[in-house]
């Protein structure tokens, strides 16, 4: 067998290095290498090839929450971006295969904006409002929180509270990403404000207002609930969304604020993405990278002027950073490194084989990164240790559904749907039209299997996190059934219910949430949405469950 060829000052891998079985008698032109040139496989072809799979279709939402009824003319429901984001997010989440040759997480399409109407001034009814009916902003939520609670079943918990917004925004919609839980508050980001709800009545705190609409936030906060949230420079189509500010989660007080600097003619401010660990906060965006100082705003170092190749991304999370770059060699070979918070230094290197770009980060610590090839059309999940060498890699059978991409402009960001410990790696699985999906546990070690969880009954599971010997996941409602949060022992084992949502009523409103942000904190759970319509009717923003 011809061994592949290293890149430079890398040793050979070792045996096993995570082959990737591709289909059985593979014909030229198929995407899949011929034998001996994939530098993550020594193995031969030895599993069928599995085709892209889609994730559930959210269940109709109900009448009255801002969304169209079933079968409404397409243009009266998700925004044209909302649409198109979608449809790349679930084709990247749909063939990320383990266990097999073809990768297509490097999925063409176009996520540009289309041209946007310019954004309006905030009016009187643009904030959340208390009551599911009206949106009027008058109402506390009781009548309507009883309401949810009818038809719960023995044994099901409750809802706590839901929050509607009615924003009158631009055509395509507006943005509503960031969700923080502190203390007993929950913040969440509609558009142009922050508002703070106390987490057992849901009863306005604080709101903070930005003067255009916020662009980029990160669930991450310092020790003291400090974070950073960006916002565009200009209300119109060419604005640039590089202005930082300072928020303090805890009282609402907005700290600095501070306009991202260029570094270089090419540093186009297009979906930043962030990242805080410590006191630092990295901001990533197409290709360029700089780290600034969260209490002051003062800049820490950047691309410009980090050594050899180029960092296009500085991942911070839980402690750690590191930078994935660029060399700008004949291959312009990636290269990932750990990054000092405050200095950007490095200690060691890992150089990824000619023509591999890492195209997901599981988990700082430890390192585990999703790396693939667009053009041969392969991928694997390298597990590095603290010294940058690699451990092993990881291979199973399986179709993952990781979300881990935020769109074609987007830096890589640690993924919010998988989860990882100290020694294990939790993947969901796509769960395809009228079939459980599974929770599969990987072994970092080996890079076997564990074992694997099935949801059950045509339900889908996903990781929340995992800590103390247990994963925490969500097991996503039904029309008809409230969701779950489930532990389960990271030695595997049945699922242990730790929250029951309860039926009835909720269960249609809590399935309708698309690509929801989810929370499980204190005991309660948090489900809020992402994107909001804005036609100036009530939507669901943010629906709480607890004991």
């Amino acid at each position: 067998m011809t061994e592949p060829p290293q890149p430079p000052n890398q040793p050979p891998p070792p045996s096993g290095y995570g082959h990737l079985p591709g289909p059985p008698q593979s014909a030229p032109g198929y995407g899949h290498p011929p034998q001996g040139e994939n530098p993550y496989a020594q193995q031969p072809p030895t599993q069928p090839m599995h085709q892209p799979a889609w994730g559930p279709q959210p269940a109709a939402p109900p009448a009255g929450y801002g969304y169209p009824p079933p079968g409404a003319p397409q243009g009266q429901g998700m925004p044209p971006k909302k649409r198109m984001t979608v449809i790349i997010a679930a084709a990247v989440a749909g063939v990320l295969v383990l266990g097999a040759g073809a990768y297509a997480a490097f999925a063409g399409g176009d996520d540009k904006d289309p041209k946007k109407p310019v954004a309006q001034s905030p009016g009187p009814d643009d904030k959340p409002s208390n009551s599911a009916d009206t949106g009027d902003g008058s109402g506390n939520g009781s009548k309507d929180d009883e309401d949810l609670n009818a038809g719960r079943k023995q044994g099901e918990d409750k809802v706590l509270w839901l929050k509607t917004a009615k924003v009158d925004g631009p055509g395509l919609g507006v943005d509503s990403e960031g969700q923080w839980v502190v203390g007993d508050t929950v913040v969440k980001s509609v558009w142009k404000n922050l508002t703070a709800y106390g987490s057992t009545d849901g009863k306005e705190k604080w709101t903070l207002a930005f003067p255009t609409p916020i662009c980029a936030v990160t669930r991450q906060t310092t020790a003291e609930a400090k974070t950073v949230v960006m916002f565009k420079d200009g209300e119109g189509d060419s604005a640039s969304c590089n202005q930082m500010r300072q928020v303090d989660l805890k009282s609402g007080k907005e700290g600095w604020t501070k306009e991202v600097p260029k570094e270089g003619l090419f540093d186009i401010m297009t979906s930043p993405s962030l990242g805080i660990t410590g006191d630092t906060v990295a901001v990533s965006r197409s290709g360029t990278a700089s780290a600034f100082k969260v209490s002051t705003g003062d800049k820490l170092f950047g691309s410009a002027t980090a050594e050899g190749c180029k960092p296009d991304s500085y991942v911070a999370h839980s402690g750690k950073m590191i930078a994935i770059s660029t060399c700008y060699d004949d291959d312009m070979t990636a290269e990932v490194s750990d990054a000092d918070p405050v200095t950007g230094k490095k200690t060691w290197t890992y150089r990824l084989p000619a023509k591999y770009k890492v195209t997901a980060v599981y988990s700082l610590d430890p390192l585990v990164l999703d790396v693939g090839n667009e053009d041969k059309k392969e991928r694997s999940i390298v597990v590095l240790g603290p010294d940058g060498k690699q451990r092993t890699t990881v291979s199973g059978e399986g179709s993952f559904a990781t979300n881990c991409s935020g769109g074609l402009f987007r830096s890589v960001e640690v993924c919010s749907t998988t989860a990882v410990d100290a020694n294990t790696l939790y993947l969901p699985t796509v769960a395809e039209p009228g079939k459980a999906n599974e929770i599969v546990a990987f072994d970092l070690g080996t890079g076997k299997v564990k074992w694997r969880t099935p949801a059950g009954d045509k339900r889908t599971l996903t990781p929340l996190g995992a800590a103390n010997g247990q994963l925490i996941a969500y097991r996503h409602a039904e029309q008809d059934q409230g969701g779950e949060v489930v532990s389960i022992p990271a030695a595997g084992g049945q699922p242990t219910a730790l929250l029951r949502n309860p039926s009835g009523a909720a269960a249609p409103i809590e399935s309708s949430f698309y690509a929801p942000k989810v929370d499980y904190v204190g005991g309660r759970l948090y489900i809020s949405a992402s994107r909001l319509l804005a036609k100036g009717k009530d939507e669901k923003l943010l629906m709480v469950f607890g004991k």
